[in-house]
């Protein structure tokens, strides 16, 4: 595995007179003690290993090759060269993945589904993989997939091809049948209805949000429920989603496609690599885990202010680039990102009720944790405020997730309609600067609000975008072709100040 994308590697093996064994063609530690499983595999199985000079060559010899995934074919190979196996013109036919275990039996390995992919692009008659990540690989379609659990049921099937039979799923049927099936919904919550509606919004348009409020005020259950409001993964995102977790390893024995968007929450002591991305053979972060989905990041100013740094180019570009001295790669990384915190240090500045106890300046460094080019990139900034009692303790029915979703469907639908034609982007929040003069036309009254805005909280050129970009997406929700200054709601109007201009009660 490369990337998202799978290379594939030829396993040559050369039984010739001489002794010892060798592995070239740039292997790791774990390739070179492959020789040491396989041996002891075979035997286990009435096998033998050569006793005279065996070379392995996995080419082309200038990748570096690396895992314990290359044990399967290196076995076959040996059975191969030493004449122990009939038919061994056909290993050519196949693409052999797995680890072996001492005893033989074949242990689950990572990125079957962009393998297979690869298998079937380069037109392979067939596919083995250990029965762990068969059904994973099998969504692949126009490919034999072979789920195995021991060696000799590799070596079975190439004297007797009948001894295996194709896995095959119907990976549409469960991916839709599964979409939405949800542990959270919005019909939890009690008031916080304001808050709602700017999920809601984030949600129509994929904007970044940032909830700032006291402990308990329900930040976290809010931002945990938001997956459920966001439109169902399309065939396409779905497949892509399933790659990443694919290559590291993420996916759940005998998966299939990831049917429901990623929810991704890393601890706030998350390293830089593991959280964009990183190794010596670079892995996918956690901002790739969350391609398609949602990053929550909780307690924001907890987290080290570097690995928050290196998240601004790829919330920008959408992807991130991992470099190393002979390999650059390119991992996928659209995410919303939605992040809570305290409004200081004590929790309770600002509470209606409780008095702050920190000391003078403490609310100001603690806010200063948080660079203003990362809050500047952030769409929605939302003012928590803990829930009445009243509101906490009544038995009236609230709006669910269902209800909220299906606007939030109808806004996207607008927004792919607008953007046929600009492949790559399907969300309000992904257009660039040159498409705002096209996308988001206001007129004089608007033009004039934005105005005062910008002046008065002197607001950078890229708030000015992300304000215009919010605005369309609360047009798109009242489905009004053009901006207006306020934009009717289901219960009330909402003015586009109350959700762009007015929400930086921290940080005027």
């Amino acid at each position: 595995m490369y990337g998202v994308e799978a290379v594939t590697i030829t396993v040559e093996v050369n039984v010739l007179g001489g002794k010892n064994y060798y592995i070239v063609g740039l292997p790791d530690n774990a390739v070179k003690e492959s020789l040491q499983r396989v041996e002891s595999a075979l035997k286990s199985n009435q096998y033998h290993m050569p006793r005279t000079k065996l070379v392995v060559n996995l080419a082309p010899a200038d990748i570096k090759k690396s895992g314990s995934a290359f044990d399967l074919p290196m076995a076959m190979g040996v059975l191969g060269a030493s004449e122990q196996l009939d038919n061994p013109e056909k290993l050519t036919e196949y693409i052999m993945m797995g680890e072996l275990s001492l005893d033989g039996a074949v242990q689950s390995i990572k990125g079957a589904l962009p393998i297979a992919i690869t298998a079937r692009k380069e037109g392979f008659k067939g596919l083995i993989v250990p029965i762990q990540n068969a059904r994973e690989a099998a969504m692949v379609t126009n490919i034999e997939v072979y789920g195995v659990q021991h060696i000799n049921e590799v070596i079975d099937f190439f004297s007797d091809p009948s001894s295996l039979q194709p896995i095959v799923v119907n990976a549409r049927e469960e991916f839709f049948h599964s979409q939405y099936d949800f542990e959270f919904d919005f019909n939890d919550v009690k008031g916080q209805e304001n808050i709602k509606r700017a999920l809601e919004i984030a949600a129509a348009g994929g904007h970044n949000a940032i909830l700032i409020g006291p402990p308990g005020a329900g930040k976290t259950m809010l931002a945990k429920r938001l997956p459920t409001i966001l439109p169902p993964l399309t065939l396409q995102e779905a497949l892509e989603t399933t790659k990443i977790h694919s290559v590291a390893g993420k996916l759940p024995e005998n998966a299939t496609l990831i049917s429901k968007r990623p929810f991704r929450s890393p601890h706030h002591t998350v390293s830089d690599a593991a959280l964009v991305g990183g190794g010596g053979i670079p892995q996918p972060g956690e901002i790739s885990l969350a391609h398609n989905g949602v990053l929550f990041l909780d307690e924001l100013p907890e987290f080290k202010r570097t690995a928050l740094e290196v998240m601004r180019q790829p919330m920008e570009e959408r992807k991130v680039t991992i470099s190393r001295a002979k390999v650059a790669l390119d991992f996928p990384a659209s995410f919303m990102l939605i992040a809570s915190m305290n409004p200081c240090p004590c929790g309770f500045y600002n509470h209606p009720e409780k008095e702050c106890s920190c000391p003078p300046g403490a609310v100001q460094k603690y806010l200063n944790k948080i660079s203003g080019p990362l809050l500047d990139r952030i769409d929605l900034h939302v003012e928590v405020t803990p829930v009445p009692f009243n509101e906490l303790s009544s038995v009236k029915n609230t709006e669910g997730s269902a209800a909220i979703r299906d606007r939030v469907i109808k806004a996207r639908e607008i927004q792919a309609e607008r953007y046929k034609n600009n492949p790559g982007i399907y969300a309000n929040a992904q257009i660039s600067t040159k498409m705002l003069k096209e996308v988001c036309v206001i007129d004089s009254i608007g033009s004039n609000l934005l105005k005062t805005a910008m002046n008065k909280l002197n607001l950078s050129a890229r708030a000015y975008d992300r304000i215009l970009k919010v605005s369309r997406t609360i047009a798109d929700l009242a489905a009004s072709e053009n901006i207006k200054k306020e934009q009717p709601h289901r219960s009330a109007p909402v003015h586009l100040s109350h959700f762009t201009f007015i929400t930086f009660p921290h940080y005027e």
